[in-house]
């Protein structure tokens, strides 16, 4: 193995303080007021004006300088067959959305136009998406259930459901809702919200994701066994589903559970064949779409609907629908599940562009990919489109076929017009079991993140805890509650984390102006006489007491008995003097005459108690604590620090403090920390500063105002 390098380096300077740092560096005072901000940001230019437009219409500024010789051949491969891939997909995740298959093909038209032109991903395949569907369908199913269109047909003098009017006004539902999701989309990315994303850490997300695929999963039993469940809402509807549909397995339709058995055994060996072959072929083998030409052909011929009573697609109507205004007296029914799917088809397509820009080395706009998907979800929504997100699946297509560019995403939407308006019909004969099959088959990498748990295991504990318990809410409260319910549970992980901090003490490497903790490394030594108090976690009202017991048990100082007998040691003093001094004023002349001045200061000496002022040589001379973790101090943090400096003062312990960034010096005066007596002087730039002026401040004046040591070298707030 290559010996490491190693380069001896001195550095000579003086102690310096934070107040000398201001002074040499000479800290600028200087901040703009709001209106100057206000001015400044609403001033325009032409060049301001052309790095506006082209950042918030992106196509205008790569497209011009589109390479048809080295990306038009890939994009258009790579369009072809992720518009290929739409084709069952749209379809069999409309069931999911529970409205007609025709407009899964919508939806996979006009929001990948949309993103074309707003969009900075040049991979991510936008449109239809399974867990954005299936939170669809708990919307369109709560507004427009079964039960609400139930007319009696006197032909068979038996209740049957008016498929027409409930598909319409799930349409119309489903229109709603996506309409108002790409406009918190819209008004998010305005606003510069697109940070939010940094909530969804990828354990929340693959445990959302996989709890999602669960409720998918239980969603198509309807389709592969062709029965019909009662549709269930809330919390524990899932279980519900799932009891109900154990209820009505003896009423199993066996056409649908033969075609749904044959379609996804035949799906997984075409996948896995695909899988092999793909290092010898140029693009995938379209298995979907094949699955479905054969499907529609075998129906058609066998006649399933008519002799086995297999449910098939239906009519599909040719051309796109003209736009129609959301309806907006359904907004306030769904404005909780509309802010859901803003947040989860934004950190979804966002997390899987940042894999694919990191990859390939360019730069995704988190803001505009908000807006981006804001005007895909609003305009989709005025064509009749349900809310749309990346596929992973698509877009590993997509990359792996050789796009380039947003292009391939184009053009993928131009294959996508061609079946709507010519070839659609010839798929009404299409088993709806088929399309089960299709999603049930594709949720297998959603399933294999079950594995997630033994690596997180493994890794981080908390990421694991975080994964496992975001599946569980999703599971148990449904995808909407459940995302909500996981994030805070994340959070809390958080304040958990900072509630219960490691507390150490630090030593110097030898030689060196580096300080470890002690109790971690084996050659370093604490400085004789200097107490070093880490906390691994900031300093704020939730854990500042324990900051300070923490403290009292490192150092070993129990202040609130040392300051206690103080105290009594000082009243009983007090006492004593005042006793001495009415018995000096009382004390009668000896036979009449004054005593002399040595009898009287032998006298005074019998009753008067002497106490001793010199500190305790096993305290040590100075503590200095190190706030490295801590990236901001609020107003409990200040007067926890003031109180420490105060207590160990009296005692005539040095404490003083060091490496403060300029937000935390800001904090410490704005939250009162320095008076007349504590001035910037007692801030050091780093911990050897700290220790350098405590050992140069041995034979130092032990006034109980003393100073306090903190290092704030790393400090975060």
């Amino acid at each position: 193995m290559e010996e490491r390098r190693r380069m001896n380096y001195t550095v000579q300077r003086e102690i310096l303080d934070e107040g000398e740092l201001d002074d040499i560096a000479k800290k600028s005072d200087f901040k703009p007021s709001f209106c100057d901000k206000l001015a400044k940001s609403a001033r325009c230019s032409g060049p301001k004006a052309k790095s506006c437009l082209l950042r918030t219409v992106p196509v205008a500024s790569w497209l011009p300088r589109y390479s048809f010789k080295q990306d038009a051949l890939g994009d258009l491969i790579s369009g072809i067959s992720v518009g290929i891939m739409q084709l069952p997909q749209g379809m069999a995740y409309a069931l999911l959305a529970s409205v007609p298959p025709v407009f899964g093909l919508y939806s996979s038209f006009y929001p990948v136009l949309i993103y074309f032109i707003f969009g900075t991903s040049k991979h991510i395949s936008i449109g239809t998406y399974a867990v954005m569907s299936v939170m669809i369908g708990g919307v369109t199913e709560r507004i427009a259930p079964d039960s609400n269109f139930m007319i009696w047909d006197n032909v068979t003098n038996s209740s049957i459901i008016d498929t027409v009017a409930r598909d319409a006004e799930r349409v119309r539902a489903a229109a709603a809702v996506t309409f108002m999701s790409g406009l918190f989309q819209i008004l998010l990315g305005v606003v510069q919200f697109g940070f939010v994303v940094t909530y969804l850490s990828e354990p929340l997300v693959r445990g959302y994701t996989t709890g999602a695929a669960i409720h998918v999963i239980v969603s198509q039993l309807k389709y592969t066994f062709g029965i019909s469940p009662l549709r269930y809402s809330g919390p524990l509807s899932l279980i519900y589903t799932v009891l109900e549909v154990c209820h009505l397995l003896p009423k199993t339709n066996i056409g649908t559970l033969v075609v749904s058995i044959v379609s996804i055994v035949g799906l997984i060996l075409a996948k896995e064949l695909n899988t092999y072959l793909s290092k010898k072929l140029p693009v995938p083998i379209p298995v979907e779409l094949i699955a479905i030409i054969i499907a529609t052909v075998i129906s058609w011929q066998v006649n399933l609907e008519m002799k086995y009573g297999v449910d098939v697609v239906g009519e599909i109507p040719s051309g796109l629908q003209p736009p129609v205004v959301p309806a907006v007296s359904l907004f306030s029914q769904v404005i909780g599940d509309a802010f859901a799917l803003s947040v989860v088809g934004y950190g979804i397509a966002i997390s899987l562009g940042r894999i694919f820009a990191l990859k390939y080395g360019y730069k995704v706009d988190s803001n505009q990919e908000l807006i981006a998907l804001g005007l895909s979800n609003s305009i989709g929504g005025i064509f009749q489109c349900f809310a749309i997100s990346c596929s992973m699946s698509r877009s590993l297509v997509q990359e792996s076929s050789g796009g380039k560019t947003q292009v391939a995403g184009a053009l993928s939407a131009v294959v996508i017009l061609f079946i709507t308006l010519w070839i659609g019909r010839l798929f009404e004969e299409l088993p709806k079991a088929v399309l089960a099959a299709i999603i049930l088959v594709n949720l297998h990498g959603m399933m294999k993140q079950f594995l997630d748990i033994p690596a997180l295991w493994r890794s981080n504990k908390i990421d694991m805890l975080v994964w496992i318990a975001t599946f569980l809410l999703t599971v148990v409260l449904n995808p909407d509650l459940g995302l909500a319910a996981s994030i805070a549970f994340s959070m809390l992980t958080v304040i958990f984390r900072t509630q219960l901090p490691k507390y150490s003490l630090l030593g110097q490497v030898e030689d060196t102006d580096i300080y470890k903790p002690v109790e971690e490394y084996d050659q370093v030594r604490q400085v004789p006489g200097i107490l070093i108090f880490r906390s691994s976690a900031t300093l704020y009202f939730a854990n500042a007491e324990m900051y300070q017991e923490a403290l009292g048990k490192k150092s070993g100082i129990d202040i609130t008995k040392i300051l206690s007998a103080k105290k009594k040691l000082a009243a009983k003093r007090k006492r004593h003097e005042k006793r001495n001094a009415k018995r000096a004023e009382k004390e009668p002349k000896r036979n009449g005459v004054q005593m002399e001045e040595p009898d009287l200061e032998q006298h005074k000496k019998i009753s008067v108690i002497q106490m001793d002022d010199e500190p305790d040589p096993s305290l040590p001379r100075a503590i200095i604590l190190d706030l490295s973790p801590v990236n901001f101090l609020d107003t409990v943090g200040v007067k926890t620090l003031q109180s420490i400096r105060r207590d160990y003062g009296e005692i005539g312990i040095m404490v003083v403090f060091a490496g403060c960034q300029t937000g935390v010096v800001k904090n410490l005066e704005t939250g009162g920390f320095f008076n007349d007596k504590v001035k910037k002087s007692c801030l050091f730039s780093t911990i050897h500063d700290a220790v350098l002026h405590c050992q140069s401040a041995r034979s130092a004046s032990r006034d109980p105002e003393a100073q306090v040591v903190v290092d704030l070298t790393a400090t975060r707030f």
